[in-house]
């Protein structure tokens, strides 16, 4: 909503499917980083560790979608020509959302993971073949 906001964009049909992938897109991110997370304290690690070590882990995958997705998205984003009423507010979108959405996967998900998780907790089953280091 604050890309909207900066760049001066109403919220419109496009703006809102973009927002649908967005939210697509976030949630994935925080299951995957989650369960990351969990399958490290399986193996033993404590709820700060695996933490601090799931967040730092995910941090390329992460970084590179949203990389890939604003590099590909931003011509669209930066459009004025003809077509550009439909496709700006969808790119304006996921490149702002991508962007926040990575300093909430990596900072914000964590904390509150430390924050809320218990040692008494129920896990996962511990995944085969899980490596710490993937």
């Amino acid at each position: 909503m604050l890309a909207l906001l900066v760049t001066g964009t109403h919220f419109s049909v496009s703006s809102g499917v973009g927002f649908l992938a967005l939210f697509g897109v976030s949630v994935q991110t925080g299951v995957i980083m989650l369960e990351y997370i969990n399958q490290l304290r399986v193996k033993g690690h404590s709820i700060e560790e695996s933490a601090i070590e799931g967040a730092v882990l995910r941090l390329r995958p992460i970084m590179m979608t949203m990389l890939v997705a604003t590099f590909g998205l931003l011509p669209a984003a930066m459009s004025h020509a003809i077509g550009s009423d439909s496709q700006r507010p969808f790119a304006i979108v996921i490149v702002g959302g991508l962007s926040s959405n990575l300093l909430m996967s990596i900072f914000l998900l964590p904390t509150l993971y430390v924050w809320v998780s218990r040692d008494g907790d129920k896990l996962p089953e511990p995944e085969p073949g899980f490596e710490e280091n993937a």
